[in-house]
């Protein structure tokens, strides 16, 4: 008889096509999705209308920013493996009901303590989202084809909503008050929350064994130690506290490790790299996300500082280069369905984005269109290979481990494009210390930022002098980075055809991690 406590896929069985209903649902987890992305970068221009209203020290006003993304990438794998335990859809349900309760406290906080609390609320809550949505996702749609289709909407609403989450703070602080950025999440979380039962269909890991406890303070104090130090190295320097931070993460990614080849019931399942094509896809994921945001710092800085945009021209002239997303994933989809090796396209994504690199290697400091064309090609690149290595990942595990795979894959993406603002972002700045010229004041030797305040209190010949020299500074800095990024992208290019020739996307919803014995005898 069929295990009544354990929940299958509604979708029938592997390669059963999708119909009205499931694609609707998929409309439905796309809102989460969108402002769950947004959230990362609402705060760009409602910060000085907080700054002004709340007073927080300049420590309260980093952790106002960075404290949703550290809770968010510190609890994914527990969330994702969570989610397997006791069921995708109630796990979303809660975290749709928790970020918007936290909406509504940020919304109204006040004072900067609160506000940081419901902040770190808000990133509980995504954590437990994005996980969830994608491993929905597997189960709605078997069939590859739509499964693909399904995951290239996923990483466009997923990348665009960064982009636009920027605009759309700017457009409500200017004609509403503050909180307004976090209230506009409320209307799709209670929708989310009508429809959710409805059309989304519950599915769990039928044997999941026991929750590990250990795991997710030893996976929170790998993650969290590594991001907190990679993230501040761009702007702060090689400090010491921060490469001891990320040894420190290091050190305890090492036991987080041991104790998932060791315990009985992990949070992370060592059985995920067994697929062929899984590991690949994780590594060649987080590189995808090391260029993607590894470019985002410098192109958003171009914008404003050399281009002399203010803050809401660069959000929406950012938004040109996301309309190249929108066409890329769906393609790619495309030709993998009509028999392009895979291989073959990934590598194709890393040229395309190596190539919007290599773009940003002829900018000059009046480059505005190449600028966006470089960021366009580079975005269109990259979600053609992160589309493409989710659906991976996705159908080269059990459906039970649909919610663990995903965080994984969403984790590596943290990783990555923490990696990327570091490496790249040192890169420039070393290239900027070394043709701004000497004898200038230490804050215009530091950063772009710096030289242009600097510029701004010298006499009009002077000023303009130091800030046409800190523009050109900076621009050689993006350029030596862009480089940088082209070796990195083309060396990824051949890596994914090494890596993934000839590996074949299985369906397994009948592995012995996705079936309990007794759906396996009915």
């Amino acid at each position: 008889m069929t295990n009544p406590t354990s929940t299958t896929p509604t979708s029938g069985a592997p390669g059963a096509l999708a119909g009205r209903r499931e694609w609707t649902a998929l409309g439905v987890l796309m809102l989460p999705l969108l402002l769950v992305s947004m959230d990362v970068s609402v705060l760009y221009f409602a910060i000085p209308s907080i700054s002004a209203d709340l007073e927080p020290s300049g420590t309260q006003q980093l952790w106002i920013f960075d404290i949703y993304a550290f809770v968010l990438a510190g609890l994914l794998m527990t969330m994702g493996s969570l989610g397997d335990r006791i069921g995708r859809r109630k796990l979303l349900l809660f975290g749709a009901a928790a970020f918007g309760t936290a909406s509504v406290l940020a919304a109204y906080a006040n004072s900067a303590e609160m506000l940081i609390a419901a902040r770190a609320v808000l990133g509980i809550g995504g954590a437990t989202l994005m996980p969830s949505t994608m491993a929905i996702i597997r189960t709605m749609f078997t069939d590859p084809g739509q499964r693909a289709k399904a995951i290239g909407m996923w990483s466009g609403v997923m990348t665009g909503g960064i982009a636009l989450g920027s605009v759309m703070s700017g457009v409500l602080v200017q004609y509403f008050w503050w909180g307004s950025v976090f209230l506009i999440n409320l209307p799709a979380m209670v929708l989310l929350l009508v429809l959710g039962p409805i059309l989304l269909p519950e599915s769990r890991n039928p044997e999941p064994g026991r929750f590990d406890l250990l795991s997710v303070p030893l996976s929170m104090a790998a993650v969290l130690p590594v991001i907190y130090g990679i993230k501040e190295i761009p702007s702060e320097g090689w400090k010491t506290e921060y490469v001891v931070s990320v040894l420190v993460g290091l050190v305890f990614a090492a036991l987080f490790v041991h104790r998932q080849r060791t315990a009985k019931s992990p949070l992370i399942s060592p059985a995920l790299f067994r697929g062929r094509g899984f590991a690949p896809a994780v590594v060649l994921n987080l590189i995808a996300s090391f260029g993607m945001l590894g470019s985002a710092y410098f192109t958003t800085q171009y914008l404003q500082s050399v281009l002399g945009k203010s803050s809401m021209e660069a959000a929406l002239w950012a938004l040109l280069p996301t309309v190249l997303v929108g066409v890329a994933a769906p393609v790619s989809a495309q030709l993998v369905q009509k028999g392009v090796d895979r291989a073959h396209v990934v590598s194709g994504g890393f040229v395309t984005a190596a190539c919007g690199y290599g773009l940003l290697t002829l900018a000059g400091t009046d480059s505005l269109w190449l600028v966006l064309a470089g960021a366009g090609v580079l975005a269109a690149g990259i979600v053609t290979v992160m589309s493409q290595m989710m659906d991976l990942a996705l159908g080269t595990v059990p459906v039970g481990n649909a919610g663990s795979a995903s965080s994984l894959l969403e984790t590596g993406a943290e990783f990555g494009g923490a990696l990327g603002m570091a490496v790249l972002g040192s890169i420039g700045t070393a290239v900027y210390r070394q043709d701004i010229p000497a004898g200038v004041p230490t804050a215009a030797h530091e950063t772009l930022g710096g030289a242009l305040a600097v510029a701004g209190r010298l006499p009009d010949d002077a000023g303009q002098a130091l800030a046409r020299a800190a523009r050109e500074a900076f621009t050689n800095g993006m350029q030596a980075a862009a480089i940088a990024g082209v070796i990195l992208l083309l060396g990824a290019a051949a890596l994914a055809t090494a890596t993934l020739r000839k590996v074949p996307v299985r369906e397994t919803e009948e592995a012995p991690e996705a079936v309990a014995p007794e759906q396996a005898t009915a």
